[in-house]
């Protein structure tokens, strides 16, 4: 039994209307969106501010480690304070955050305005928490897919449009329309969220203290967060090394070439709410395994890439990123229905723990992906790509085959 001292869980609704499901979706997707609209304005903002490529270089990086602290240490408030609450100051920060950058005068300041930007991006965080409490079980893997949905395609399309924003409007115009759509956002959630009652007591120290004791206390956590982990090892190491490999023999493409590639996404962001009807009907765990699966043929493919022409390597590629990114982003839909159905009562603490791994993956995937292309060529990011994958299926599959073999009466 856990030493928390809970407050009783607000209990799902039974009506969740359609046009909350799609605040919530849109809500996350604008959120998460604010963490890559400086990518493509890099060039332009680095010009008109004079900054170096160095210094450039620290916007995307300071806005990531922003959301990865902001996943670890305001996340688990979730669980101690009202969430709507939460939502609502998170959101008028990343507002005041992004218009902070908007009239940035200087590259120091646009910096601290980017770690601002990652930390209260994590209202996304909260917000699906948010629509797992509010969804009935039965609907849950559906409606959490629905708001993940979003969330992808936030991640998907904010790149595009704020390439074309601040080339037609300048940079300062995409970082002021960022901070009046999440303005806009948080009246609508101000007028639409319903309270949250908080589902633990926990001052915030111990709130911090209890992410270990929940890694150790639940499997099912651990198995989640661990293939979700690898997983995103080998998403990160393609992404990381694909521009590099593009712009070499056969293929000499640039870098739009490579981001063009990232429109598979859309595969992903479309097929979630389709994975949860699949995890509601069929459980998550039977999911979890196709998508692991479907991942590790995919990253395989790309083995076959040295035996084919120039043309038919760029289909492959294109055809394998788009079963890689759907069998993540499905077992990412399945592993969520898993650790919100642990404990109600610490959602935001396991879903923490959950995008923690995800991250911690990310990053080893790309200096491991980096460091296979730099020794042995794309073959080798391919290996390290579908290792990680198979790992990600081997533990979805062992704990499985573990409990069938007790029920069996097999020694495990």
């Amino acid at each position: 039994m856990s030493p928390d001292t809970r407050a009783p869980a607000a209990p799902p609704s039974q009506d969740l209307s359609a046009g909350l499901v799609l605040l919530l979706a849109m809500g996350a997707g604008l959120a998460v969106a604010s963490l890559y609209y400086n990518q493509p304005m890099l060039g332009i903002l680095g010009a008109d501010l004079g900054a170096s490529p160095t210094a450039l270089g620290w916007i995307p990086t300071l806005t990531q480690l922003g959301y990865a602290f902001g996943i670890l240490m305001l996340a688990p408030l979730g669980d101690r304070y009202d969430r709507k609450r939460i939502v609502l100051i998170k959101a008028g920060a990343l507002s005041a955050a992004l218009l902070l950058a908007a009239v940035a005068p200087a590259i120091g300041v646009l910096l601290a305005a980017s770690f601002a930007i990652g930390l209260s991006a994590t209202l996304a965080q909260d917000i699906v928490p948010a629509a797992a409490t509010l969804a009935p079980a039965a609907h849950r893997g559906r409606i959490v897919g629905t708001v993940m949905t979003g969330l992808l395609l936030g991640i998907l399309l904010s790149r595009v449009i704020s390439g074309v924003v601040a080339e037609q409007l300048g940079w300062r115009a995409m970082f002021l329309a960022a901070a009046v759509s999440i303005l806009a956002l948080g009246a609508a959630l101000w007028r639409g969220l319903p309270a949250f009652t908080p589902t633990s007591r926990l001052p915030y120290i111990e709130l911090l203290g209890s992410l270990p004791r929940l890694w150790r206390q639940h499997g099912q956590l651990r198995h989640a967060a661990l293939a979700q982990g690898l997983l995103s090892l080998g998403f990160s190491a393609f992404w990381s090394t694909l521009a590099v490999m593009l712009h070499g023999a056969p293929f000499h493409l640039g870098a739009a070439a490579a981001g063009a590639f990232g429109l598979a996404g859309a595969a992903g962001a479309l097929a979630a709410p389709l994975a949860g009807r699949y995890a509601d009907r069929r459980g998550p765990h039977a999911v979890s395994r196709l998508g692991a699966a479907l991942t590790a043929v995919s990253f395989a493919a790309m083995a076959l890439l040295p035996l084919l022409s120039a043309h038919a390597g760029l289909w492959l590629i294109a055809a394998s990123a788009i079963g890689f990114d759907l069998g993540i982003q499905v077992a990412l839909i399945a592993h969520q229905s898993i650790v919100y159905s642990i404990d109600p009562a610490a959602r935001s603490r396991l879903n923490a723990v959950l995008m923690v791994s995800v991250f911690i993956g990310m990053a080893a995937g790309g200096a491991l992906g980096s460091l296979a292309l730099a020794q042995w060529g794309w073959i080798g990011v391919t290996l390290v790509a579908t290792t990680a994958a198979i790992g990600a299926l081997l533990l979805r599959i062992w704990p499985g085959l573990r409990a069938r073999r007790q029920r069996a009466g097999v020694p495990a």
